[in-house]
């Protein structure tokens, strides 16, 4: 196609040559460059690809897109300026891919907690219905049968338009996905307007270093969602709801337990059973009618509120959202594995102190004999999440076992040493087993009927990275290989 295809959209300035020039592919990644290629000169936190415009010029680009009027111009190249190179390859991917999100009825949810369980709810619920639904999100991309392994949250906006593309080709009609606030930050989902914005909670995360410089930073990025969505639903009990609402553009619907929210959950109740936990309650107001989740806690109940009140915009019926809810289960999110009837054994991703409180704190409230929670830290990176995470740990469960987790370049038993540290500033009682494995091993051993026990930190993960390499292990196929290879082992 020609370059002024793909400008149709844009506000731009031609430096030099022309807008008739033929190009054969879009490219941002110099790595990736091509004879016939634009490329997109993105300024990033180490290099600036405008300082790779001679050499790309050698590998065959016929065009750039610069954001910087300082260049030098070389006769027989196309050069576009704009404002926002990041911005501009965004609405550059989303015309290469003829703007696939028109053609989907598209849905982005953002939060600290609650995304990636809430876009599987949705996706279940969607597709109950005979609503064929796409996932964009933490743990993968989900195109039809396809599963795509995922890098980030949410990808670079050239991932995210061709993803779109692929399902729209699939025959896909809705996406539902992640968006984090570093996408928002970077504009990856610029270049389309979303038909449906999600707010689920907001907490002190990602802040610091190449991320967010404090938390007003962060709550704003969040908030730009709602400038760029149709439709905003709403966790109307946070209390950060009034900066997430700041500059919105977009209508508001409200999810919650307060009387003031239009879909309210009411009469809540924990389910525990048979080593199964979950939750039920009443869902009132846009919508009337009893839930059940087999997802225990309170934040259940808002992910599953979410869920229910983007669905009712799809016109799906009360039976199939009430099975989907019941049914469905999360990979690595509090996801219980079913071994036993006689104690409740769940992997989860809770990776830092938050996340493991919140966790063991909801998990309490079922009121197991035992709480045990087994978990490590990784390697190369803060020492401080060793030491809260610990602390954590000790004051909220009965035991905990210090594990392996992702060591990297560290040694095992150095950060096992560090997590100590914390776990001693409270008073549980802990064990160390450095090998993952026999750590899961021991647990289910030393059982007692009526234990919940936590593995925590690697969640939907099935890889153990030592020494930069990355070696296969999911806790499922550990769990079922402790099984097989001590059949007298306590079930």
């Amino acid at each position: 196609m020609q370059i002024k295809k793909l400008l149709e959209k844009m506000d731009y300035k031609l430096l030099a040559g022309s807008l008739d020039t033929e190009i054969t592919s879009l490219v941002y990644d110099s790595r990736k460059i091509k004879p016939g290629a634009v490329f997109v000169c993105i300024a990033g936190t180490v290099r600036d690809g405008h300082d790779f415009i001679p050499e790309m010029m050698g590998k065959g680009a016929v065009a750039f897109v610069v954001e910087r009027d300082d260049i030098e111009l070389v006769e027989g190249f196309t050069y576009i300026l704009v404002e926002n190179t990041r911005i501009a390859l965004a609405e550059l991917a989303a015309a290469y891919f003829d703007y696939p999100a028109e053609k989907l009825k598209t849905i982005g949810i953002t939060g600290t907690k609650g995304k990636t369980t809430t876009t599987y709810l949705v996706k279940s619920i969607l597709e109950s219905a005979g609503i064929k639904t796409g996932l964009i999100g933490t743990i993968e991309s989900i195109i039809g049968e396809k599963h795509i392994p995922s890098v980030n949250t949410t990808p670079e906006s050239y991932i995210v338009q061709e993803t779109f593309r692929k399902m729209v080709d699939a025959g896909l009609e809705a996406v539902v996905m992640e968006v984090s606030s570093q996408a928002l930050m970077m504009h990856r989902v610029a270049g389309f307007t979303f038909d449906i914005g999600v707010f689920t909670n907001l907490e002190p995360d990602h802040i610091g270093g190449n991320e967010h410089k404090d938390f007003d930073d962060y709550m704003h990025c969040k908030s730009l969602l709602f400038q760029n969505c149709k439709l905003g639903i709403f966790n109307g009990d946070s209390e950060h709801l009034e900066g997430i609402m700041k500059g919105h553009t977009c209508e508001v619907e409200t999810f919650g337990y307060g009387e003031q929210n239009d879909i309210r959950a009411t009469n809540v109740e924990l389910l525990k059973e048979h080593g199964a936990l979950g939750v039920k309650y009443h869902v009132n107001g846009l919508v009337d009618f009893d839930v059940e989740v087999n997802v225990p806690g309170s934040f259940s109940v808002y992910n599953s509120l979410t869920a229910i009140a983007i669905c009712n915009h799809f016109g799906v019926d009360e039976t199939n959202i009430k099975s989907a809810l019941k049914n469905v289960s999360v990979k690595g999110r509090i996801e219980i594995v079913p071994v036993t009837k006689s104690y409740t054994l769940m992997i989860d991703y809770a990776h830092n102190a938050m996340a493991l409180e919140s966790l063991l704190t909801t998990i309490k409230a079922y009121n197991p004999s035992r709480l045990v929670c087994l978990f490590g830290c990784g390697g190369n990176r803060a020492k401080s999440r060793r030491y809260e995470m610990g602390e954590v740990s000790s004051r909220l469960a009965d035991l905990t076992v210090i594990t392996s987790d992702n060591p990297r370049d560290e040694e095992p038993m150095d950060i096992i040493n560090d997590i100590i540290v914390g776990v001693e500033k409270a008073d549980g009682a802990y064990v160390t087993v450095p090998d993952r494995k026999e750590a899961i091993k021991y647990c289910m051993e030393n059982a007692q009927d009526g234990d919940i026990i936590v593995l925590a930190g690697k969640g939907h993960e099935d890889y153990q990275e030592i020494k930069g390499i990355k070696q296969p292990m999911d806790e499922r196929e550990l769990i079922a290989d402790i099984i097989k290879e001590n059949p007298n082992i306590k079930l």
